[in-house]
């Protein structure tokens, strides 16, 4: 059994994998990252595992993977082999998530155009091609940050939660600043699928992270739902590793 690890800017992911299929897959509080690593092991005999990060580590918890009976390596970019090609102008500065991301989609749908749309801390627009190149992606805000810019960026405008009311027009303040924000990053991310769909009429796209915001997407739209990209990206990429040793 595989362990993964995909630490991100607001938590932590922990999965195990069985050869290819995906056990268990569960978010941890980085608080708790340590104590939900060790609970993890507990319950199951991992033979390797990976470990990637687009965040800082305390001691403590590369303390915990360094004790664990098991080889777990740490995803670098521009470092650690993949099994695609890699055609980042700057590769060292590529987050690992967005690697593992288009890797994942790689081996799920080999030989298909892929955009993989992540919605998380930050909105990630990947693009890796029918031939297995990764040729490069954006970077936009995610939903809390735009909520905290409204707020923070200006004099009398509330911070509002995610979950509530979106309407086309808001009535209120508080309805106006959601639907605003979520209309906004529906809309963006329509056009960024219609724009590929013109260079690409066989696009497959996944849309994948941990911020769900209910959006609802034309049918005619190639967008699928899929939670454990990064995961199952991370998997392959311990497994490649393994294969070419």
């Amino acid at each position: 059994m595989n362990l993964i690890i995909d630490i991100g800017n607001t938590c932590v992911k922990l999965a195990c994998f069985n050869d290819e299929k995906i056990v268990e897959c569960i978010r941890v509080d980085k608080n708790e990252a340590k104590n939900g690593l060790l609970a993890f092991c507990a319950k199951y005999s991992f033979d390797k595992g990976i470990c990637s990060t687009v965040a800082g580590l305390s001691d403590d918890f590369l303390s915990a993977i360094d004790s664990l009976p098991f080889g777990v390596i740490r995803l670098v970019s521009g470092e650690t082999p993949v099994p695609i090609e890699n055609h980042y102008a700057t590769p060292f500065t590529l987050g690992s998530d967005r690697l593992a991301a288009v890797v994942g989609a790689n081996y799920l749908r080999p030989d298909c155009n892929i955009l993989v749309i992540d919605v998380g801390t930050c909105i990630t627009f990947d693009f890796i091609s029918s031939a297995g190149i990764y040729e490069g992606g954006n970077i936009s805000l995610g939903p809390t940050m735009r909520f905290l810019a409204l707020h923070e960026h200006t004099a009398k405008l509330p911070l509002v939660e995610r979950k509530g009311c979106v309407k086309s027009l808001g009535n209120t303040t508080e309805v106006a600043i959601r639907s605003g924000v979520v209309q906004g990053i529906r809309y963006e991310i329509e056009g960024y699928v219609r724009a590929f769909l013109e260079k690409y009429p066989d696009l497959f796209v996944y849309l994948t992270g941990g911020v769900h915001l209910n959006l609802h997407f034309s049918e005619k739209m190639p967008i699928f739902a899929n939670d454990f990209i990064v995961p199952i990206g991370l998997n392959r990429i311990l497994e490649y590793n393994n294969e070419i040793v």
